[in-house]
């Protein structure tokens, strides 16, 4: 089962309000249904990832169910992504426990898709949370807390430092892989995932090599999405974010898919296309940015971490 997507609200303004809706925080993790029976931890892509978060085998004293949740790991109080990426795309368990030792995870829990092997994504949503707040939970993992007013908590998360909000609304169905307006998310900083579709080396000392260890180090990556038509988009260039382990992770990644020709379906500026060397778009990786030029291109943007969890958010227009 994929899960339940929302939609995005480019504005607060655009956030439903009424009785018939709840306000959750948008917690800044990576997406887990969580199999209690099984004791298993499926990714949004469907992957098996139990092996990369040892500190949730609590979950499977949780009675038979399918959670639907948010794993996080917590900074001073607040998610970190960059914290997080270091954890989601390890399988090997010694190096997982390592880890889990030095920054643990949480498991924001949200929604209860089944229990006791009854389907209950038919349901309404306050049904199915009403389940879900009566079952036991273990250590690191936590419900992830539903607040009646829209403004004070925008207000909360802006203040703490927190992604954003979530809209439910109450009646609704959990409707398994799609991207549904009964489910609506804002944000304060703007967050995607996309493809690297070409990289660029920048011949300096320090810094990850290059992929496949040619001359030079990763300087930067450009950055594609296909639209709802297949075609190929660039989204733009982005040299921050690449130092260190999180950079040496994306230039492993690229390792091995270079192609001769973009994959994109638009001619590329000159600026960016200089010095580039093509890939096929098989890393995906996680983007916040500042807004969009009126070409679609994302302004600033900075890499957070590589994304194995997750397919490339589609290129809309804007």
């Amino acid at each position: 089962m994929q899960p339940m997507l929302a939609t995005r609200a480019a504005t607060l303004t655009e956030v439903p309000r009424g009785s018939d809706w709840a306000y959750e925080v948008k917690w800044d993790g990576v997406r887990v249904l969580a199999e209690t029976g099984a004791g298993r931890l499926r990714a949004r892509s469907g992957a098996d990832v139990t092996a990369a978060y040892p500190e949730l085998a609590g979950l499977t004293e949780v009675p038979d169910a399918v959670l639907d949740g948010e794993v996080v790991v917590m900074a001073d109080g607040v998610p970190s992504f960059e914290a997080l990426a270091e954890r989601m795309h390890v399988r090997d368990r010694a190096r997982a426990a390592r880890l889990a030792a030095r920054s643990p995870v949480t498991f924001m829990a949200f929604d209860l898709l089944a229990l006791d092997g009854r389907d209950l994504t038919r349901t309404p949503w306050t049904e199915r949370r009403a389940a879900l707040e009566a079952l036991p939970l273990p250590e690191r993992v936590l419900l992830s807390p539903v607040y009646p007013d829209l403004d004070d908590l925008w207000q909360v998360t802006a203040d703490h430092g927190l992604e954003g909000v979530v809209a439910k609304r109450g009646s609704a169905r959990y409707q398994p892989g799609r991207r549904s307006p009964d489910w609506v998310k804002a944000t304060h900083r703007a967050t995607r995932t996309a493809a690297v579709v070409g990289w660029r080396a920048e011949h300096a000392a320090t810094g990850p090599r290059a992929p496949g260890g040619g001359r030079g180090r990763l300087g930067a990556v450009l950055l594609g999405a296909p639209d709802t038509d297949g075609r190929w988009h660039l989204l733009g260039r982005a040299g921050s974010g690449l130092g260190g382990a999180r950079g040496a992770d994306v230039a492993r990644a690229l390792a091995g898919h270079g192609r001769d020709h973009p994959v994109l379906d638009e001619p590329v500026p000159a600026a960016d296309a200089r010095g580039a060397t093509w890939c096929e778009p098989r890393v995906v990786v996680d983007v916040a940015y500042l807004g969009r030029t009126r070409a679609g291109r994302l302004r600033q943007p900075v890499v957070r971490g590589l994304r194995t969890d997750t397919d490339v958010d589609p290129w809309e227009a804007p």
